[in-house]
Order: C-alpha cells, then structure tokens, then sequence
C-alpha cells in the first residue's frame, strides 16, 4: 500500500492550497497538515517554505514529490497489472503531443492496435515537458512525441520526420506559390502555439540560426489548441508555422495551404519514448510498421 499520507502532498502541490486538498480528499484540513508534518518527521526534512500565507516546496520536498508520483504510479500500475490477469486484457497507458494527435499516428495506432484482442488503451494528451515527466514517473508506458529523450532511462524509436510549414488560407495570394519569404512572413499577422510547445520552439530556434526573432515578426494571437489555430486560419483571421503532418490533412481537402519558408530548414523527428523497462518493443515496432504501410498507400 502506498503512504496515504502522500497523497496528502500530492493533493497539496496540485491545488495549491491545503483546504482544497483536504476537501479533494475527503478529510479535514488539520489532518492533512498532519499528514505534512508526520512525513517531515520520518523523512528529517521540510517539506514547504511559508511565508505571507504563502508556500512552495524545498528543494527537499522537490524530490519527495517527484518519488512520490513514481510511487503512486507503480502502485497503480500493479493494480491494473493485476486486474488484467484477472480479466484476461492487457492495459496501455499511451501519451501524445497535440500536433502528433492531429496527424496520422491516432490512426495507425488505432489500426495496427485493433487486431489484438482484450487490449485496453488509454490516451493521454500533453506538452512535451509533461509527456518526458509521466514516462519518468512511469505513469506511461510510451509516448508519440517530437524529437528525442535524452534521458538516459528513456529509449527512442524514430517513427517519422516532419517539419514545420506557413498555413494559410487556401484563397490567399500566396497560397500558390509553394514557398515563402522571411520578409513575406513578416508581413502577415501570425497567430502561434504557446510558449512550452516543441514547434514553436523549434520556429524560434530556426529564427535565431538567421539572427531573426519573434520580435520581428507579427504575432497577433498564442493559442494551445491547434484545431482552433486551423479554424482561425481557414476563417481568414492570420496565418500559423504549425508541423506539416498536423496539417496534411486539412491541405489534402483543400481546407488549407502549407508553403515552405526560403532558407529556414525547420525539419525534426518524431519519436516513440518509452521507459528501457517497456517489455513489448515488438509492439513499437508493429506501429511503426503500421504507421510506414499507411504513409506508403
């Protein structure tokens, strides 16, 4: 059994607050302050620093959360495990980037996935930052993600490589031409990803090989959802650097169009991640296999 007292710390870092947590857990407040300082005791550590009716974790409570979700997962990892002997089914818990999502992969996960019987599947969308910390935390058992892990209890499978394009609207001047201009772009009203999203990152960083940044640039919107980004775009509102996979579909149906940008190589892997422990590479493998049959049609 995993120290219920845990789940109290757990709760805490989550909701930010100690009544929420405790409500969250169906217990009161001075006993999952109990909980705190129980754990401080037995650990000889502090767990949070107050002050001004705040808090944030030491560096020592750092640590305890980070073994404490990977003790929880294991926990609930054996659980299923154990279930599944029972029930005769197996259970993957498979993590996803929002631009790998969009793109091909669902579908040749799904395909190659649904010749086996009693397999359960549980998909879970994230950032990358999150995917790399629930494989860590072994709260999955593989991920679809662009570019490698370089950590070093975590293996990489390349699926495929992608690369980023300017979406525009099918009816746009440029929408023709095939390729864009820095100084074009700079022209148009940009609507981007997010800060912690890989394509955006990787547009800054292709930015910088030129010495540009997105200063010079027209940026008008930030938003996570790439179908709402696609939206926006079709409805004449900017245009977006998105992965060319997320938007394959979209040009194919003449919903969008992807023009290359002059002198700016944006191109990455797509990878499966997954723990060194993950028994079932045979399994990787079949997807890729899959996902290369289904790209060839």
């Amino acid at each position: 059994m995993v120290d219920t007292r845990l789940y109290s710390l757990i709760k805490i870092v989550e909701t930010g607050s100690y009544t929420k947590a405790a409500r969250q857990l169906s217990l009161s407040q001075p006993a999952v302050s109990q909980h705190i300082r129980q754990l401080e005791e037995t650990l000889h550590v502090k767990l949070f620093e107050h002050s001004r009716n705040k808090f944030q974790l030491t560096p020592e409570g750092e640590i305890v959360v980070q073994y404490a979700r990977r003790m929880i997962a294991l926990y609930n990892k054996m659980e299923e495990a154990l279930r599944d002997e029972r029930d005769q089914i197996r259970s993957l818990t498979i993590g996803i980037t929002h631009t790998a999502e969009s793109s091909a992969i669902i579908e040749a996960l799904a395909a190659y996935i649904s010749k086996f019987e009693g397999l359960n599947l549980r998909i879970l969308t994230n950032t990358t930052a999150n995917l790399f910390a629930m494989l860590r935390n072994y709260e999955l058992d593989f991920a679809f993600m662009e570019g490698k892990a370089a950590d070093p209890s975590l293996s990489n499978m390349m699926l495929d490589t992608d690369c980023l394009v300017v979406a525009v609207p099918p009816d746009h001047a440029l929408a023709g031409e095939g390729i864009i201009t820095i100084e074009q772009l700079k022209k148009e009203k940009l609507i981007l990803r997010l800060p912690n999203s890989n394509t955006r990152n990787l547009f800054i960083a292709s930015l910088a090989s030129r010495n540009l940044s997105l200063d010079d640039f027209n940026v008008t919107m930030e938003i996570d959802s790439i179908a709402t980004i696609k939206d926006l775009i079709q409805r004449g509102f900017g245009v977006s650097v998105l992965a060319r996979s997320a938007c394959i579909d979209d040009v194919k149906k003449g919903r969008l169009a992807a023009l290359t940008v002059e002198n700016l190589s944006m191109v990455r892997e797509i990878n499966i991640v997954y723990p060194k422990s993950f028994e079932h590479q045979e399994l990787l493998h079949g997807i890729v296999n899959k996902y290369n049959e289904m790209q060839r049609r």
